[in-house]
């Protein structure tokens, strides 16, 4: 039996009223704001102490997200990825969203650790210290040294944490769908759809598994290359609630002063980071989603060590080549080719004014000819691009919105290491083996036989579908669907404009014949009349008006 929304929400109302406290704690801040009350400001704070009134919505909202815990964040982490949907102000906001909370005790790890794996700690390690090394809210990392010697990281999940985000998750799903069912500003961007591919991506972070697979399979990709080191994995040590893994030694990416003081050269560390996660996209199709300076180490030798593999992104041969030939048309400076691209790759609303779209690529694009590469920012292009999408109402589909948001991540990262590093340097061999991957034998005898097969499946239902045509026609039982969009507003006006004039006319009649009862010798109805007109007349022009169609 299907679960209704109302159902579910009523079902979680004790959570749910915890939701709507602290989303009316931040969004009533708003409400007093003007007001010069100081003591009602100085009681709008948040739980840091933040002064909720001389905050944006943004902030707010990434507050709020931050007080409602683990699933809320993920949320909002998420929603980070598609500044299509929310704007870049809010994404930016959100992807400072942090996991970071209090450490639990150790002896729900050390219980943990021993029904997942079936031995104490003591058994399976040789030592294990008590204190996290990182807290976050799925899960925390533990330093432990195995008895044969190696030293390790444990990262085990936290206890509970299913049972919470598995209801908040039901509530966040019933949201979605009140809200697409319910609000038709909403509805093109597909709630139910966005928190579907929430739930998988949350589900899977929360299963370590899955991370453990990541962590292998970017082994493998890898292990020829001397410059990047991804640490091993322990498999008898692992569960769905743990991983333990090689302990890397050296500097992270977050402390800047370190990194400087290492001697090694930060410029060939961040060309070498970035490679490899141009590697990651443009010749595997799998990749880190979450190229943040915490995530990177710099490792003896300047060798770029890579952590934390929960977050990962693919995209398949299809969309693959849908972004090549964008990035191609960009380079070649063809906005036509782009336009028909940004179409191809986003779903399209029906309004849509193409010719409006390829003139604002035109001055897009227009902002980054003749530069040299040295000089084009790809994460402020990009950035750009993403507005030019959002104003247009085009959705991206995921995969390719969260591919976006890494290189985007990834140009701010690489000029935090060093200034002097350009991305767009750096993607131009890729795009060069672009042009030969795309010409060469192997590509074009796949291609021709993806299109032999969509042909011969095409010609196979073709008869069938002619035939069942034919006979629903000689039935009688053929019917034609039209959607006609847009048409009900047009509709309403043309006969409240009918209206307006008819009522202008018969008042005009009512008045001319002194049609009783008078007063000061005026026809009552005539002049009620007139004053209805005058009224629906004003109204119509204010909604010609408001829609923009009116010289």
């Amino acid at each position: 039996m299907k679960i209704e929304p109302l159902a579910r929400l009523e079902r979680h109302a004790k959570r749910l009223g915890e939701i709507a406290a602290v989303l009316g704690k931040y969004g009533l801040a708003d409400l007093f704001g003007g007001f010069e009350y100081p003591w009602l400001n100085n009681r709008l704070r948040s739980e840091d102490g933040q002064k909720l009134t001389d905050l944006t919505t943004a902030a707010r909202v990434r507050l709020a997200m931050t007080e409602l815990g683990t699933t809320f964040i993920k949320l909002g982490q998420m929603l980070s990825t598609r500044p299509d949907l929310v704007g870049s102000e809010m994404a930016t906001e959100l992807a400072e969203l942090q996991s970071n909370v209090p450490a639990e005790s150790g002896e729900i790890a050390r219980a943990i650790i021993l029904a997942d794996l079936g031995q104490p700690v003591e058994e399976l390690f040789a030592e294990f210290e008590e204190t996290p090394l990182a807290a976050a809210s799925i899960a925390q990392v533990y330093a432990a040294r195995l008895h044969t010697g190696e030293r390790v990281v444990v990262k085990v999940r936290r206890g509970g944490i299913e049972g919470k985000s598995t209801t908040d998750l039901e509530i966040v799903q019933a949201m979605a769908e009140l809200l697409e069912k319910h609000s038709p500003s909403l509805r093109p961007y597909q709630p139910v759809a966005i928190v579907r591919q929430f739930r998988k991506a949350l589900l899977r972070e929360m299963d370590f598994t899955y991370e453990k697979r990541n962590i292998e399979e970017f082994r493998r990709h890898f292990e020829e290359e001397p410059n990047v080191r991804i640490p091993a994995v322990f498999e008898e040590l692992c569960s769905h609630q743990i991983i333990t893994m090689e302990r890397l030694e050296g500097i992270t990416g977050t402390d800047i002063e370190a990194l400087r003081a290492s001697g090694e050269s930060l410029e060939e560390f961040a060309k070498r980071g970035a490679n490899m996660y141009l590697e990651m996209v443009f010749r595997d199709g799998f990749y880190h989603a979450d190229p943040h300076p915490g995530n990177l180490m710099l490792l003896p030798g300047c060798v770029v060590g890579v952590i934390d593999c929960g977050q990962v992104g693919r995209i398949d041969d299809e969309l693959r080549d849908e972004v090549e030939a964008l990035l191609l048309a960009i380079v070649e400076n063809d906005s036509s080719q782009v336009t028909e691209q940004v179409l191809r790759l986003g779903a399209v609303p029906p309004d849509f004014n193409r010719e409006r779209l390829r003139a604002d690529l035109d001055d897009f694009m227009a902002d980054y000819v003749g530069h040299p590469l040295s000089d084009i920012n790809v994460g402020s292009a990009l950035t750009s691009l993403i507005e030019i999408i959002r104003r247009y109402h085009i959705t991206l589909p995921p995969p390719l919105a969260v591919l976006l948001k890494t290189i985007i991540v990834l140009e701010g990262t690489s000029r935090r290491f060093s200034p002097e590093v350009s991305l767009a340097e750096l993607i131009q061999p890729f795009c060069q083996r672009m042009i030969l991957r795309r010409l060469s034998p192997t590509r074009l005898v796949r291609r021709a036989r993806r299109t032999y097969r969509d042909w011969d499946r095409f010609l196979s239902v073709l008869p069938r579908d002619l035939a069942d045509l034919m006979a629903r026609f000689r039935d009688g039982t053929l019917t034609v669907h039209l959607d006609h969009r847009h048409l009900d507003p047009i509709v309403n006006r043309l006969v409240l404009g009918v209206l307006t004039a008819a009522i202008f006319l018969g008042s005009s009649e009512l008045w001319s014949r002194e049609a009783k009862p008078l007063l000061w010798g005026v026809s009552i109805f005539g002049a009620l009349g007139y004053m209805l007109s005058l009224f629906l007349g004003w109204r119509l022009l204010r909604a010609i008006r408001k829609s923009g169609n009116i010289v």
